[in-house]
């Protein structure tokens, strides 16, 4: 009979490279900073870790397109001169980083490994492409065919409108509230990719990418890497005094029906539903707004913040708009979303997002965040969130880490 994973897994240690358009490093130099800066962080060297496991979809600056094609386990082994030990390559679209720390995690839980090291990484600026360029598997010819992220989400953002009543300048004004608290809290960060603050006149009147979306709604192509050292809760106090532990893990994929339902609803996300759901349960939170401190979510659009925060129950169905008039969701709101600048603003090299959003969880809980404006006071506990895909096609990860 399965048992609670609640408590069972430690981090002891994480880090993380300068997010951004790393023209001077390769996706090795990024692996190697981030590793070492979590090795020194539990206070442990290479030979210490039993194995591995690395999330990447494969963008290394080889313009090898979105597939794990040819990547393997030598994408951390080599860099790292990793000594013929057990390396495990993942890969689950955006939310490839929370997926390869929440197996690894599993690993540790059931006593395989004592010690194990996570590594997420994307190089994207080398793929030559503003955005993702174009999918090595193609998408379905019928169903498919002609989708872009901008646009499938920016059917999310005006059905949203339409559902809710917002007139297209109020939904237009919602969405740019939200690139800008995005773009301010990364202008704190000294790690994070896009640190200009910005106006909402500005991303009001920016190119339209795919209406109602324009140039600040969409998140940067980002390079980076972040990396988290695990081992089972009741021997952290042996490496530190100070760790953070797995409170709750959910995954979710969907049937992928979105595009052939007519009654479809772009407006709430089923596989986030899901997937915060299981976390909860796991964690043993009731009420989320209440009982969580603080939330990295998925924020690739400016419209997926929304949705997102409101899929996972942190906000009423349709009130985001309201939350976010408030403040509710800024550092000294009632729920902070995306302290760290988000997707939008830190940046998003894909298979490094999940563990780069579970360092912001981590510092924060630490009280280590470099910048000390940033710091919340006294957090407890805070959710990742990552999606993968499509409104209509999702797989969706979430984790919640918190004290002991």
């Amino acid at each position: 009979m399965a048992e609670s994973f609640k408590d069972k897994v430690a981090i002891i240690g994480m880090g993380c490279s300068k997010f951004g358009e790393n023209w001077d490093m390769g996706s090795e130099d990024m692996v190697v900073d981030a590793t070492y800066d979590a090795l020194a962080d539990a206070g442990i060297e290479m030979k210490d870790i039993d194995a591995a496991w690395v999330g990447t979809i494969g963008f290394h600056g080889t313009g090898t397109g979105m597939t794990s094609t040819g990547i393997t386990g030598a994408a951390i082994s080599m860099p790292l001169k990793l000594q013929y030990k057990p390396v495990t390559h993942v890969e689950n679209g955006c939310a490839t980083g929370t997926d390869a720390l929440r197996n690894a995690a599993f690993a540790v839980a059931a006593k395989v490994y004592d010690i194990v090291l996570v590594v997420g990484v994307e190089k994207l600026k080398d793929t030559g492409f503003g955005g993702l360029g174009e999918l090595a598997i193609p998408p379905h010819p019928v169903f498919e065919g002609g989708i872009t992220a901008p646009g499938m989400y920016a059917l999310a953002a005006t059905r949203y409108f339409k559902k809710y009543g917002l007139t297209p300048e109020e939904g237009k004004r919602m969405l740019a509230k939200v690139s800008v608290k995005s773009h301010y809290n990364a202008s704190r960060n000294p790690r994070a990719h896009l640190r200009n603050v910005i106006t909402e006149e500005q991303v009001i009147n920016a190119p339209v990418i795919a209406w109602p979306l324009g140039l600040f709604d969409c998140c940067g192509v980002t390079d980076g890497a972040a990396a988290a050292i695990l081992c089972r809760a009741e021997d952290a106090k042996k490496f530190k005094d100070d760790y953070v532990l797995i409170k709750g893990l959910g995954l979710s994929v969907g049937p992928g029906q979105g595009s052939i339902r007519t009654d479809y609803d772009f407006t709430i996300w089923d596989e986030t539903v899901h997937a915060s759901k299981q976390a909860y349960a796991m964690a043993g939170i009731t009420n989320p707004r209440k009982e969580l401190d603080l939330v990295e979510c998925h924020d690739c659009f400016s419209i997926s913040e929304v949705i997102a925060v409101e899929s996972m129950g942190l906000c009423e169905r349709g009130k985001a708009r309201a939350d976010i008039e408030s403040g509710a969701w800024t550092q000294k709101g009632e729920i902070p979303v995306n302290l760290s600048g988000g997707l939008k603003a830190f940046g998003h090299p894909i298979g490094a997002s999940g563990c780069r959003e579970a360092f912001e969880i981590y510092q924060q809980l630490l009280g280590r965040a470099e910048d000390k404006t940033r710091r919340l006071k006294n957090p407890r506990m805070g959710l990742v969130h990552n999606q993968a895909g499509l409104p209509g096609k999702f797989m969706c990860a979430v984790a919640i880490y918190g004290l002991p």
